[in-house]
């Protein structure tokens, strides 16, 4: 298994995505409201960086969920 794959980070995208776009936040929202750049949602968002534990959990805090849920890291 290779931790550095591609899909685990496309698949967290995705999820993040699908979860922010349920509650109805813009990645402007999302941004403003937790702190973190828009440039970096639009980043994680795109799979083109790794986000850290904590970015991963103050993303989950603003929008609500528990973490385990944009860490479903099954591939559907």
């Amino acid at each position: 298994m290779n931790f550095r794959d591609e899909n685990w980070l496309k698949q967290f995208a995705k999820n993040l995505k699908k979860i922010r776009e349920e509650k109805n936040f813009t990645q402007e929202k999302l941004a403003y409201q937790s702190g973190l750049s828009l440039s970096q949602i639009a980043r994680i968002e795109t799979a083109k960086t790794n986000p850290t534990l904590c970015t991963i959990v103050v993303i989950a805090k603003t929008l609500k969920v528990d973490a385990s849920l944009l860490l479903d890291l099954k591939f559907k």
